[in-house]
């Protein structure tokens, strides 16, 4: 049974499109994952810093343009809570990429076979 040359070229560019669509988001999920682990180790850097300090010492955040007393328990609460977080998001982006990967591994695999089958 033969595909019809319309029908062919439509599946075709379909397949290319879907190709090229999952190499772009592969390009722009990576970058996220730069970022998170970026946003990671300065999560990282900030807590050890803060868990280095006295219990006693006055811990100042930048809000805005004003800074803000805060307990260094509280601090680090919200460290923590933000590494959980960024965990989660990290995993996601894992997930997305490893998708994104296999989409485009098999739009390719499918345009190899069109070809070698010689119907293109």
């Amino acid at each position: 049974m033969s595909i019809p040359n319309e029908a062919l070229q439509k599946l075709l560019q379909e397949i290319e499109q879907k190709a090229t669509f999952s190499q772009q988001q592969i390009g722009i999920v990576k970058a996220q994952i730069a970022a998170k682990n970026r946003e990671s180790r300065l999560l990282q850097l900030t807590s050890s810093e803060v868990s280095s300090l006295p219990k006693d010492t006055n811990v100042y955040e930048g809000v805005g343009k004003m800074f803000v007393l805060n307990p260094t328990n509280e601090i680090k609460d919200r460290l923590s809570s933000e590494a959980e977080e960024l965990k989660s998001d990290m995993s996601n982006l894992e997930k997305k990429l490893h998708y994104l990967e296999t989409t485009f591994k098999n739009s390719r695999d499918h345009l190899e076979q069109l070809f070698s089958s010689g119907r293109v």
